[in-house]
């Protein structure tokens, strides 16, 4: 059975990728593109790490890997809420009250500012519930968590003044690669298979994953995520 990311692979041969030029290049290099975001740091030396790097090394044995540009593992993280990112300044991905061109590390500190006082939701624990050519999708690990989980997002929307158009259908996840070029299409039944394969793999290894507690984060490029203001 075809899974939806399979339509992030294959598409039309004059159909634009829009990160590439702005987040890659063409040979799979991050290039700056300055933002912020909160984000639980997979932690460095737990087995949910050991289990990415090994299946970062699986991904880039596949077939058509060259396609992808992967994420260096320091990098690994999952997103709890979108912040603001240079190259999208529109009113929906933009806080209420700051000027669309303020520098990203003005609009930083602003945003730290409203952190002020800000009380944090309760903890929570996430799951693998797939495994992609793009890294990990991710669920609480119980209902409670996934509740929490996404108090966490609403509780940073309001208090950032900035909901985005996917604030509530924006899957958790943990980025490994990004597709730089379309897939033929030929190739989704064996990576589908491989995936499916791996997602058995990932789950009996790291049946709850090892997150540091979510942190507001400026970033420079994809590669490192460095806390502005733990939370």
């Amino acid at each position: 059975m075809p899974h939806d990311y399979e339509t992030m692979l294959v598409w039309p041969a004059d159909q634009v990728n829009a990160h590439l030029g702005k987040r890659f290049d063409a040979t799979g290099v991050f290039l700056p593109e300055h933002g912020n975001t909160v984000v639980a740091q997979v932690t460095q030396g737990s087995p949910t790490e050991a289990a990415l790097i090994t299946l970062r090394g699986r991904l880039q044995a596949l077939p058509h890997a060259a396609h992808f540009a992967f994420t260096a593992v320091e990098s690994y993280h999952m997103t709890v809420f979108e912040g603001v990112t240079e190259t999208r300044r529109t009113p929906d991905f933009w806080p209420e009250g700051l000027p669309p061109d303020l520098t990203i590390d003005a609009a930083t500190r602003a945003m730290a500012d409203r952190l002020a006082g800000w009380i944090a939701p309760p903890a929570f624990a996430m799951r693998v519930t797939g495994v992609t050519p793009f890294g990990l999708r991710l669920a609480g690990a119980t209902p409670q968590d996934e509740a929490a989980a996404r108090a966490w997002r609403n509780a940073l929307c309001q208090a950032f003044r900035l909901r985005a158009p996917r604030h509530d259908s924006y899957g958790f996840h943990i980025t490994l690669a990004y597709v730089m070029r379309p897939l033929p299409a030929m190739a989704l039944p064996g990576l589908r298979q491989t995936m499916d394969a791996l997602t058995a793999e990932v789950q009996a290894a790291i049946p709850v994953l090892h997150l540091a507690r979510p942190a507001f984060c400026r970033f420079a490029d994809m590669n490192a995520f460095p806390a502005v203001v733990s939370l």
